[in-house]
């Protein structure tokens, strides 16, 4: 029988860091059975997480995206409210995962979190994903909740250092919100190149790495349409989950599965409006295969 605390009784202990500001673009949570009591390694983890919380509070106060010791607090702190998808739920994105990304595809789910978007690809028909988190405790919280998915694997890792992974070894990456809370973390410049690097060189050539993110191109080009990665990209954009246009709006309904036209450096045109002023951008990266040398 377990005697150990309780996912309830840990969550008390951290109800002093509930003011910790969610991030802008959080949506809605799923709807889920309330979790069940942390097993033994588990219990470890969060423990854990407990000591570091009390002995260096600054480390959450800061907000410090890029920071273990803040995403094992925060998930501690919220595991009674379930599984948490950011920006936009499977349904939305299939439509871009699917044409883009094979189901027999090798795939590289950076950032996962506590998200069910994995467990839905499965059901769709996914068969190889591997999920990688800075948070100790949201990738045993995750492994011990799928443990009954094989097609399902679950390390923690620190995206800026995927040592641990072959060069050239996934088909796809797909990070939702990740790349974002880097660039909300300290050091934001080097911690993106340093995470951009590593999915440019896990990736196969002719593998894509979706991003989907709040930034717009103004804020995203620069880090990503970079010569060094060598990526083709195509940029589609979709209105936030739930958005309604105003009363009395005149503009012409887009299809949202078409790519944008941008410039030349790949921005937005001039004229070009927002439906939703909060959209989320969807940025499809193709590794464009290197010239191969010609013989002498």
């Amino acid at each position: 029988m377990y005697n150990g605390p309780t996912f309830d009784s840990i969550v008390q202990v951290y109800l002093h860091f509930e003011k910790n500001p969610i991030h802008p673009k959080r949506q809605a949570k799923s709807k889920l059975p309330p979790p069940q009591p942390p097993q033994p390694q588990l219990t470890i983890q969060l423990r854990s997480a407990h000591k570091k919380m009390f002995t260096d509070e600054s480390a959450c106060n800061t907000y410090n995206y890029g920071d273990s010791v803040y995403w094992d607090a925060r998930y501690v702190n919220e595991a009674s409210a379930g599984s948490f998808d950011w920006y936009q739920r499977y349904h939305a994105l299939r439509p871009f995962v699917r044409k883009y990304i094979p189901a027999s595809s090798r795939v590289l789910m950076v950032g996962c979190g506590n998200a069910v978007m994995s467990e839905d690809m499965v059901k769709d028909g996914y068969e190889n994903i591997v999920n990688v988190d800075i948070s100790c405790v949201a990738i045993e919280m995750m492994r011990h909740k799928n443990e009954h998915i094989p097609q399902l694997k679950y390390l923690q890792m620190d995206v800026r250092d995927m040592g641990f992974f072959l060069d050239d070894s996934f088909d796809s990456v797909i990070d939702k919100g990740t790349l974002d809370s880097l660039m909300c973390g300290t050091d934001a410049p080097i911690s993106a190149s340093q995470m951009l690097g590593e999915v440019s060189r896990v990736l196969k050539p002719g593998g894509i790495y979706m991003l989907i993110t709040y930034g717009d191109p103004t804020v995203r080009m620069s880090h990503i349409n970079r010569p060094v990665y060598n990526w083709k990209i195509d940029l589609y954009i979709i209105p936030r989950p739930g958005f309604q246009k105003p009363p009395g709006s005149t503009s012409s309904p887009r299809s949202h599965l078409s790519p944008v036209p941008t410039t030349e450096k790949g921005m937005l045109p001039a004229d070009y409006v927002l439906e939703d002023p909060d959209s989320h951008f969807i940025y499809v990266c193709t590794k464009v295969s290197e010239t191969p040398r010609l013989s002498q």
